[in-house]
């Protein structure tokens, strides 16, 4: 599966829940998070991978820099993770014809 995939069904789930998944571009700041997704009062960091692939040594560096700022950036890696991702953050129950 491509990652391309998740992110599409990160950005469906987020707008069916009339929440924003915005792209997220930082020029001349690499490895920032790729989505950043504000629902129900909130905003997360988001880092969107291929199954099986792992954070670039930028991006681990910029996870733990977002970390000491007191943000936490989700890696989500998997239609799977893309649910439970949402399940996690939306504060009322999802009703299933928005899953």
């Amino acid at each position: 599966m491509r990652e391309v995939k998740i992110e599409n069904q990160l950005r469906l789930k987020t707008e069916r829940l009339g929440g924003k998944c915005l792209k997220f571009s930082s020029p001349g700041n690499n490895g920032v998070p790729d989505r950043i997704v504000l629902l129900d009062g909130g905003c997360y960091f988001v880092e969107l991978k291929a199954p099986g692939k792992t954070l670039r040594p930028t991006q681990r560096y910029v996870k733990k820099e977002f970390e000491k700022l007191g943000f936490t950036v989700t890696v989500i890696d998997s239609l799977p993770g893309v649910e439970a991702f949402i399940n996690e953050i939306h504060t009322t129950r999802i009703p299933e014809d928005k899953l």
